[in-house]
């Protein structure tokens, strides 16, 4: 049986779950994170819902250092739960990284135009009264085109490329945030709070699971660590990306809410880089902070193509859907076929422009949430069972970190789920899911085929 290629360090770990996790966000939806949330609210919504999600990440840590299969979430469940069990909850992860393909693909057009206002024109079709530009497809297809490519060709290629857009991205933005706040006053802060606190803060914590989804990624790459690599380093690696997220997210909300007053500017497109040019006055700070998305894009997009195709790859190769998923090429050592899937996929999914993907994003955050519930549930099932891999008992300390973090990602669902609390599901991201759903029954291989 061939197998994938074995390339991968800690600092390709941390890449990919920390560039996983930070995409665009920060610029691109900046005015709704402090409308929800007020100053303070989205502040400490992003400090307190990243830390809650640290027990999450032990878990997951532990798993992949006992189980390192690519099938992350679906070997977890496998050993504990049904079939269909774990079908479902590597579906639905795989909806959590996939979705966020299309949407960078999207997302870079918008950035793109911002900078060049020219490629904002052309416009060839509409979709639910929102204007889809050609130059806009172009880039979007371009990138998507560039990115199945690396990972078509060998998992090195698009490790190194996620190294050097993770630490650019972090090199501009101490530069970007150390300038703009030297201009800033704590005056600009208030609103510190946009409804009560306790809704200000609720308000951003359903928000939190999907930006911060992305940690979990390390597991899909477990069986492309170097021989040399050891699996206690796995944690780390996950540890790592968690507590620099959720720096990264605080920190740039402080930021925006310190140079400029944030309230005046929440209609602006990219209020980040508008905050900015207002407080120095000046455009070149607005290309930095430009620079800095466009390289975050990338290595979200990136992330999460790696995370989708190998969650794609361990389904077919487990028989869940078609075989052919689960093809490694005889050269280059990828899942060739399920990288090739997802790039045509996304490419397809772009098409809808920006304004069907924004609800459907909404979802990301419910399918991690699934996700990371099933794998919690999994880790004390086989602690219980005495049937975790390398470790026959849970200790009180692992019994309570895993019953903690199956209690924070089924709070995290039931805040998107249940109609009483404000924030809840629509219409739309209901119809979104359950395509979803509808896509996974019809793709889903019962054991009796084989």
């Amino acid at each position: 049986m061939p197998q994938l290629a074995r390339k991968l360090r800690l600092t390709d770990y941390f890449t990919l779950a920390w560039g996983t996790m930070v995409g665009v966000g920060w610029l691109v939806v900046m005015d709704d994170w402090l409308l929800r949330g007020g100053a303070l609210g989205a502040l400490l919504g992003f400090a307190i819902g990243g830390s809650l999600l640290l027990p999450i990440g032990w878990v997951y840590g532990r798993l992949v250092a006992a189980m390192p299969d690519a099938a992350g979430e679906i070997a977890y469940t496998a050993a504990a739960f049904s079939r269909p069990i774990s079908f479902s909850t590597g579906w639905m992860m795989m909806l959590a990284y996939f979705i966020v393909c299309p949407w960078e693909a999207v997302a870079v057009g918008r950035i793109a135009g911002y900078i060049f206002p020219w490629l904002d024109s052309f416009e060839i079709y509409r979709i639910a009264g929102r204007p889809v530009f050609l130059p806009h497809l172009v880039i979007g297809l371009g990138l998507t085109a560039l990115l199945t490519t690396l990972n078509y060709r060998g998992v090195r290629l698009s490790a190194t490329f996620q190294n050097w857009t993770s630490f650019g991205t972090l090199a501009l933005f101490v530069v970007f945030v150390t300038i703009g706040v030297s201009k800033g006053s704590p005056h600009n802060f208030p609103p510190l709070f946009t409804h009560a606190p306790l809704v200000s803060l609720l308000f951003v914590l359903q928000i939190v699971p999907y930006f911060m989804t992305g940690f979990e990624s390390v597991s899909k790459a477990a069986e492309e660590s170097d021989p040399e690599f050891r699996n206690q380093s796995f944690l780390k690696a996950i540890w790592m990306a968690v507590l620099v997220g959720i720096l990264f997210y605080t920190v740039v909300i402080a930021a925006v809410a310190f140079v400029a007053p944030w309230h005046e500017l929440t209609g602006e497109k990219f209020m980040t880089a508008v905050a900015f040019q207002r407080a120095l006055g000046s455009r070149w700070i607005v290309n930095l902070i430009l620079a800095a998305a466009l390289l975050s894009l990338f290595k979200c997009f990136n992330g999460n193509f790696v995370a989708a195709s190998r969650l794609l790859f361990a389904l077919g190769r487990r028989g869940l859907v078609d075989s052919r998923a689960g093809r490694i090429h005889p050269q280059h050592q990828t899942p060739a076929t399920a990288v090739l899937f997802i790039g045509l996929a996304t490419a397809v999914c772009m098409l809808l422009g920006d304004a069907i993907l924004v609800p459907i994003t909404e979802v990301g955050s419910v399918a991690c949430a699934v996700g990371w519930a099933a794998t919690c549930a999994a880790y004390l099932y086989m602690g219980r069972t005495a049937t975790l891999p390398g470790q026959p008992r849970l200790s009180a300390v692992e019994w309570l970190a895993g019953g903690f973090g199956l209690i924070v990602a089924v709070a995290m669902l039931l805040m998107k789920v249940v109609p009483a609390i404000p924030g809840h599901f629509t219409m739309y991201e209901w119809i979104a899911l359950g395509i979803w759903v509808v896509l996974g029954a019809i793709s889903h291989r019962p054991l009796a085929a084989h």
